[in-house]
């Protein structure tokens, strides 16, 4: 008889739930650790997004759009304004160099696909340039940082190339320029804030002298066309 309780105590303790049932709590796996964003990462990156509609993406980048343009021109918010333009993306710089080839474009009636085909290039170019010279000159930024900051910091210039847009034919020179002058100003001091900090204080000329020489072409390319 007691063999017999022995053999089915045995088998009990061989059933699925028992081994449960043997574990107290503070015999229980750990959870595992979740990975957490790296400080300064964009939380954005980390949302999942799959399931929002299209119209909600569209939106939100928008705004995010929105929001870096409204660093770019507030001068006040270097330090804030580094720090929002350090999460990156390629939509801002396109839709700032399709407006610009386009009003430039617009004002040239003799031939407008030279114009918007050569402002393309020059900016893109240009861009890629400049940030291959930071990073050769020990940059601390990723490729496509400096590159959407350079896109986003021509917004002024689009500004100035529309304002001249509705200027009539026969505006004064002087006018022009200071408006076009004004536009380059401001661009140039809004990405010098960014694109200064990624060198040295020995190389920060050499990393800020290209960035005056990209937006000083682009800025006498608004004034002549």
């Amino acid at each position: 008889m007691a063999d017999l309780e022995g053999r089915i105590n045995l088998v009990g303790s061989n059933q699925p739930g028992s081994h449960m049932q043997a574990f107290s709590s503070s015999d229980a796996p750990p959870a595992p650790n979740l990975p957490l964003p790296p400080p300064g990462a964009p939380v954005r990156a980390y949302e999942n997004t799959l399931n929002e509609p299209i119209s909600e993406t569209i939106m939100r980048d928008l705004r995010m759009i929105g929001y870096k343009l409204k660093y770019v021109l507030n001068p006040k918010m270097r330090e804030e304004r580094a720090q929002k333009l350090r999460d990156w993306d390629l939509w801002g710089p396109l839709i700032l160099c399709l407006f610009l080839a386009m009003i430039l474009s617009f004002q040239d009636k003799t031939q407008p696909e030279s114009i918007f085909g050569t402002i393309f290039v020059i900016i893109w170019a240009g861009a890629f340039i400049v940030t291959m010279n930071a990073k050769l000159l020990g940059g601390s930024t990723s490729f496509f940082q400096s590159v959407c900051v350079l896109g986003y910091c021509v917004f002024p210039l689009d500004l100035a190339a529309l304002t001249l847009w509705f200027l009539p034919r026969d505006t004064p020179f002087l006018i022009r320029l200071a408006i076009v002058g004004l536009g380059f100003a401001w661009s140039t001091m809004s990405s010098v804030a960014f694109m200064g900090a990624l060198v040295t204080d020995e190389k920060k000329v050499l990393g800020v002298y290209p960035v005056f020489l990209f937006y000083l072409f682009l800025a006498w390319f608004v004034l002549i066309v």
